[in-house]
């Protein structure tokens, strides 16, 4: 999945689990997270929406959400963002233990 300006808030906004990878294509750790991120974003399908957000294309959410440092993993839940979150490269049982953490909520 990605992530735009035009989409994200109504993604949001159906309650769904969203996961929410903000990465930029000059970013090493973005890059090497990515197949990462992709590989969850099909373990959790139909149970969470898991996708990128690229901050090369896009800012306003970005912006609005306080990102600061890239990769940022940000999660949503029942239209609402939570107190998960994850900053800098992670490893796949890292994020898939907030990923299921966000489920539980």
């Amino acid at each position: 999945m990605t992530f735009t300006d035009e989409n994200i808030k109504e993604i949001i906004a159906s309650g769904k689990p969203v996961v929410v990878d903000f990465w930029a294509t000059w970013c090493g750790p973005c890059m090497a997270m990515a197949p990462i991120v992709e590989q969850l974003a099909a373990e959790y399908e139909g149970k969470a929406v898991v996708g990128k957000y690229n901050l090369d294309d896009e800012n306003d959410f970005a912006t609005e959400c306080g990102i600061r440092s890239l990769p940022t993993l940000l999660f949503f839940k029942n239209g609402e963002k939570t107190p998960l979150r994850l900053v800098g490269g992670q490893k796949a049982d890292a994020i898939r233990a907030k990923i299921e953490e966000l489920l539980a909520l």
